[in-house]
């Protein structure tokens, strides 16, 4: 920090894979929580009141009513996994920054991203790198929970509202950035010339994690009210992106 002294700072660095976290929570609690606390010191002792922005997760709100959808920041958290409730806490000592010290912090919620050359951290870039090919040449997924859905993002478009965030969002407020669009695992079928038809499911008992949020889906209102931020990218378009890119390698 002393030797950059910047003038703003993406706070992004976390243990992020929920399933794992049940494995070492205590390990997720210290990198999340105190690496968020220690990031904010250091930016405190380097003066000049850097602005930061706090990376959450949209996972902080845990398991919803389907009246609560779309979520909005107003939604009350129950995180239901270990990483949940290390992302709920980070935000805690964020703000707690910025009553007590006046660090201009501002946390931002992404909904699950995925970029054009995701890599297997979750289930969305795991469908295709997680492919077997049985006899007949139809390929399946290994997946836990069939039931779930979420609000995917372009990477790329939260970096832009990550970026927006750092020049307009308020200090001390939460921003969700999303899409404002959930899909079922499965629910929208990616095809090419390799895998006619897209992919097809196969439920594994081993990837059911001990608590899992059936549905998740937010409202980016406020952070488009204070940006002008919108998603853009079509998740469809996502999909098709990362099939390609596991294709080529």
């Amino acid at each position: 920090m002393a030797d950059v002294l910047p003038e703003a700072i993406y706070h992004l660095a976390a243990m992020t894979h929920v399933g794992e976290s049940w494995e070492n929570p205590g390990q997720v609690l210290r990198v999340n929580v105190l690496g968020t606390a220690e990031i904010l010191a250091a930016a405190r002792s380097i003066g000049g009141s850097p602005r930061v922005l706090v990376v959450s997760s949209a996972e902080v709100y845990g398991i919803v009513t389907p009246a609560q959808l779309p979520i909005g920041e107003d939604t009350p958290t129950e995180p239901a996994s270990p990483y949940a409730a290390s992302k709920l806490a980070a935000e805690a000592v964020a703000f707690q920054a910025w009553r007590g010290f006046g660090q201009p912090v501002v946390v931002g919620g992404p909904s699950t991203t995925s970029a054009r050359d995701s890599r297997p951290i979750s289930s969305f870039p795991h469908w295709p790198s997680g492919s077997s090919t049985p006899p007949g040449g139809a390929r399946s997924l290994p997946v836990g929970t069939l039931t779930t859905r979420r609000d995917f993002n372009r990477r790329a478009r939260c970096g832009a509202a990550y970026r927006l965030l750092i020049e307009r969002g308020v200090p001390g407020e939460v921003y969700n950035v999303c899409s404002g669009r959930d899909v079922a695992d499965v629910g929208v079928r990616p095809s090419s010339s390799s895998w006619p038809g897209g992919p097809h499911a196969a439920d594994r008992p081993a990837l059911v994690r001990p608590v899992d949020v059936p549905v998740l889906r937010g409202s980016a209102e406020r952070l488009r009210a204070a940006t002008g931020w919108v998603p853009q990218i079509p998740l469809a378009t996502t999909l098709a992106d990362v099939l390609t890119s596991w294709e080529a390698d």
